[in-house]
């Protein structure tokens, strides 16, 4: 433990041990009052720049929207209520301006009254989380983020000033964009969503994207992919394909970025991802500082890398880290990210954990891929939805690479039940195994997270082989046949261009039919298809199954083939 002495701060001499904590919200107030439950006698200084330093970033959105109805519900602590429950001295509008790591102290400046003072530390941690810009739009239109409770106020001023239906530019289509264009449409908005990217929420892979772009569509939103914003005048936007957008209020979603100016001025590591670079107990290249929150870099699950995840739960659990570490508790070391992520647009839920395929390709790692699209209960208990999933799975050891899911319902579980065997080391095939609630209100007996485990064993075991939808038309060119075996009236209500429709039940009987070279099977989703392949191979045909079946294949080609998304692919 960190030894005792003498602080000259502005209030007189004080003789016992300071903790220093630069930034509020998640990781900054969980480092805080962790660390008073575990040291009574320290001090414990929380310097906040903003207005607020404990309040529900994540619900935000939902303020503007009229969801959360009630501002105060959004603020969590004060510093009056952190100072009555955990002895903290809270100073919010105070900012730290500077860092003297070889003197252990920080300059203060005073936010409204413009003074300064130094305040000296045994300990440090940055929790000043990450930051955003306003574009070209800023000066010109009403332009702001969604990051603080001053926005919102900012946000909502604008809104109710407007008429009933204002014009309100979204740029960015991530979790915070489109969360603002759920409840900005709540409010009677017409939105236009800008995407620099080809395709909306960039986490996701392509086909599994196509149906959130669909979804804000079908709502009325203007979606417009691959441009940017790059220039404004009074009530105008101006994209860079030249064309114009009547805006009464922006609202810049696009990115944020580590916020590391402190930390560079004070000599502090940077990674190679921009964030500031800490080791497994969250300290940096000063033993004396430490750092969590979003402008950190996080160990990477699936390879071990730097990686920038900014997810509140990761914030939290690092600053209980920090804490435990600066009090000796014990010797705790950082949990690894795995990024799990979900977010609700117009009734869909969109889920995920670890790597894309995108991302997969792009480092050149071996993987397969599996898609399914089950029910998210027993599907003849009323109100059961189809879900997509899609899981990605190392070959060499069946290891769990990430998953996506989109659907209506049941979404959340079953990603958080991948997560858990990730974190557990439960292999694919493993998730066939595992023993799941069961009632036909909310799952299956063969859930969702088992069917694609038993989809994993029958790829690890070799007792089928799939194909991915963008390889069909290579495989295809090559010679293959394709058969659909779904059912006449299925087949007539669209079918891929030159595939021959031979129904499941009659394969057996007309088998011979087929020609001798390679054959692809498809049904509406894989299942049915895996039984024609299991057939077909064992009557002597080489046999492969086209992965999530119909359903999977049109996503994906309408995110190749659409105007919106060409580049997605």
């Amino acid at each position: 433990m960190v030894t005792s002495r003498q602080n000259y701060t502005p209030w007189g001499i004080v003789d016992w041990m300071r903790t220093i904590i630069i930034g509020g919200v998640a990781g900054g107030m969980s480092a805080a009052t962790r660390l008073r439950r575990l040291d009574e006698q320290r001090d414990i200084l929380v310097f906040e720049r903003g207005s607020y330093v404990s309040f529900a970033n994540c619900g935000l959105p939902y303020h503007v929207g009229g969801v959360i109805k009630e501002r105060s519900s959004l603020l969590l602590q004060t510093p009056e209520s952190l100072a009555a429950r955990f002895a903290l001295d809270v100073r919010v509008r105070h900012e730290v301006v500077a860092i003297d790591p070889s003197g252990k102290s920080v300059l203060v400046r005073d936010v409204e009254g413009g003074t300064e003072y130094r305040v000296s530390y045994d300990t440090l941690v940055l929790a000043g989380g990450s930051s955003a810009q306003v574009g070209p739009t800023a000066g010109v239109i009403p332009s702001h983020t969604l990051r603080s409770v001053d926005d919102v106020d900012h946000v909502l001023d604008v809104l109710n000033h407007l008429n009933a239906q204002p014009r309100v530019t979204v740029i960015g289509a991530g979790y915070i964009g489109l969360e603002a264009v759920e409840n900005l449409l709540a409010r009677g908005a017409n939105v236009t969503l800008i995407q620099r990217g080809a395709q909306v929420l960039s986490p996701l892979d392509p086909e599994m994207a196509v149906p959130v772009a669909e979804a804000l569509r079908g709502a009325g939103v203007s979606v417009r992919l691959g441009v940017t914003v790059t220039d404004a005048r009074l009530g105008v936007v101006v994209l860079s394909d030249g064309s114009e957008i009547l805006t009464d209020l922006v609202i810049e979603a696009s990115g944020v970025h580590p916020e590391t100016t402190l930390a560079k001025a004070a000599g502090l590591t940077l990674g190679p991802t921009g964030g500031i670079a800490v080791d497994d107990h969250q300290r940096t290249t000063d033993e004396w500082i430490f750092a969590v929150g979003d402008g950190v870099e996080k160990i990477d699950a699936v390879d071990g890398g730097a990686v920038l995840v900014t997810m509140a739960g990761l914030a939290n659990r690092h600053g209980r880290t920090v804490a435990d570490v600066i009090a000796g508790v014990e010797d705790t070391a950082s949990i690894q990210a795995f990024g799990t992520g979900i977010v609700g647009v117009l009734g869909l839920t969109v889920a995920t954990v670890g790597w894309s395929e995108k991302r997969l390709r792009k480092a050149g790692r071996a993987h397969m891929v599996i898609h399914t699209h089950p029910s998210s209960h027993a599907s003849y208990y009323p109100g059961a939805e189809q879900m997509a999933l899609k899981l990605l799975v190392d070959p060499a050891d069946d290891r769990i690479l990430g998953a996506q899911i989109v659907g209506r319902d049941g979404v959340d579980k079953r990603i958080d039940i991948i997560a858990t065997a990730m974190a557990g080391g439960i292999t694919a095939s493993g998730l066939s195994r595992l023993e799941l609630a069961y009632a036909p209100q909310y799952g299956s007996a063969k859930d969702p997270i088992n069917l694609a485990g038993y989809v994993a064993d029958n790829i690890r075991t070799g007792s089928t082989r799939t194909i991915q939808w963008h390889q069909l038309d290579t495989a295809l060119e090559a010679g293959a046949t394709l058969i659909d075996v779904r059912s006449p009236a299925e087949f007539a209500a669209g079918s891929i261009p030159g595939a021959l429709n031979i129904p499941l039940d009659t394969l057996r009987e007309r088998h011979s039919e087929l020609s001798t070279g390679p054959i692809v099977v498809h049904c509406q989703v894989g299942q049915r298809g895996h039984t024609a392949a299991r057939l077909l191979t064992q009557l002597g045909h080489d046999t492969t199954n086209l992965d999530g079946g119909y359903l999977t294949w049109t996503a994906g080609t309408t995110s190749t083939t659409s105007d919106a998304m060409k580049e997605a692919a």
